[in-house]
């Protein structure tokens, strides 16, 4: 038989209200995961493949707004020449009944609903084994009724699957839940695609998570990505590359500091080049080791100024410590009640019979007095 081409993409969370983040870059973020749409039929032409298979989470909750839910189903319409399939995940299970019913209710002749655990036809000799969830946490491995699924003898079996191959979160681990990584072998699948972890990882040849076309967090850096799928035939190795859809680039970057260097000139050497292309870069900068006050009060000025390039700008001192130099002191003040009053700061930020807490606090209240001073001389 002829290869079979496809896009494998997961995890959309259309309608995402990013609440965390400073309210201006909100509807920014909003748009841009409904734009993956389209661009994820832009990598389904480029690969000349006819289908795209979504693996779970195409919305954030099981009740995405009324304009969430139809401009996505228009999206998808609109790709006449594309087939979506589309897989119920955690987010937006088949317990959200009412989801569900206005997707079948209102639905593209294009899209393809998958809500039973049974054998599909995506095309002639291709056979798709989807495992949707019926509810949010179902309690149970959902692919383990593919190893007895049956399908035409010389068939190509894909499975498509929500869920984890072991736990992402040690405090949230469900056993009875966990994919077993050996899936594709035990259910004689030609290629297992994945949703739920939000970056692309390969568990093998056969058996891929395809990540979020659009990042929506600090934890998976870079920009969203597809998997352009080709499978040459029956047992055959499948051909896997990773297609960029992303409009954003996530980064969560240290910036690492010594006492003496000059951390205005550390902060600027980090940032990424040409200005004019920051504007789609959130940025976070965890500033560690030493610095000394005057340092401290470079690196926020040269954050505050860079900041307004990005689209997010987080600059995060926490894990910074300060060496309280005496030239930092006598710029504060060279006596009377300041100087008393910075000295005693200096001396609690360094005492280590006190709590880690209250070093901090101490330290805190040294930087923003240094810094009050300074911006009352300028």
């Amino acid at each position: 038989m002829a290869e079979f081409r496809f896009i494998h993409s997961s995890d959309l969370h259309l309608g995402r209200r990013f609440a965390a983040m400073p309210e201006e870059i909100r509807p920014h973020l909003a748009e841009a995961r409904h734009g993956a749409i389209a661009r994820l039929a832009e990598a389904a032409r480029a690969h000349g493949a006819a289908h795209v298979l979504l693996a779970g989470d195409v919305f954030d909750t099981p009740t995405p707004s009324p304009r969430v839910l139809v401009q996505a189903l228009n999206a998808f319409g609109a790709e006449e020449a594309l087939t979506w399939w589309v897989l119920p995940g955690n987010h937006d299970s088949l317990g959200a009944e009412a989801l569900w019913a206005e997707v079948a209710a209102r639905a593209p002749a294009n899209l393809r609903l998958l809500d039973r655990a049974e054998p599909v036809e995506m095309a002639a000799g291709v056979w798709l084994l989807p495992a949707p969830l019926p509810r949010k946490f179902p309690g149970y491995d959902l692919t383990g009724w593919m190893t007895g699924a049956e399908t035409p003898a010389g068939a190509l079996r894909i499975g498509l699957a929500h869920g984890a191959v072991r736990s992402f979160d040690e405090e949230d681990a469900r056993v009875d839940e966990v994919i077993p990584p050996d899936r594709a072998e035990t259910a004689r699948l030609d290629y297992l695609a994945l949703g739920d972890w939000h970056g692309q990882m390969s568990l093998g040849p056969r058996t891929w998570y395809a990540g979020t076309p659009e990042r929506d967090g600090f934890r998976h850096e870079g920009r969203g990505a597809c998997l352009a799928v080709t499978l040459p035939g029956p047992g055959a190795a499948p051909q896997v590359a990773a297609v960029d859809t992303g409009l954003y680039h996530w980064a969560d970057t240290e910036l690492s500091l010594l006492p003496g260097q000059d951390a205005a000139e550390a902060l600027t050497e980090a940032l990424p080049e040409g200005r004019a292309r920051r504007r789609d870069h959130l940025l976070r900068l965890r500033a560690t080791g030493r610095t000394t006050l005057a340092g401290r009060a470079a690196l926020e000025g040269a954050a505050a100024q860079a900041s307004p390039d990005f689209g997010y700008f987080e600059l995060d001192t926490s894990a910074l410590g300060t060496e309280h130099e005496l030239s930092d002191l006598d710029a504060i003040d060279r006596a009377g009640a300041l100087r008393i009053a910075a000295e005693r700061l200096a001396e609690a930020a360094e005492d280590t019979a006190t709590t880690e807490r209250d070093r901090q606090v101490a330290s805190a209240a040294l930087n923003r007095l240094y810094g009050l001073l300074q911006e009352g001389e300028a």
